[in-house]
């Protein structure tokens, strides 16, 4: 949706949660759980093995 849109992905966030809502409920337990630092670290992960496969 981001290429699509070419919006930030805060806004469609936005767009699709109501203030103590559900979805934000979600969001929020994602958050605290820390879902984006584990998305980054699995990411430099793969990264990190697939340098070593051009050797």
């Amino acid at each position: 949706m981001v290429l699509e849109t070419e919006r930030h992905p805060a806004a469609l966030k936005d767009d699709v949660c109501t203030p103590g809502g559900s979805t934000i409920s979600a969001v929020a337990a994602l958050e605290e759980n820390q879902l984006r630092s584990s998305i980054l670290q699995a990411m430099k992960a793969c990264t990190d093995k697939t340098k070593g496969f051009s050797k």
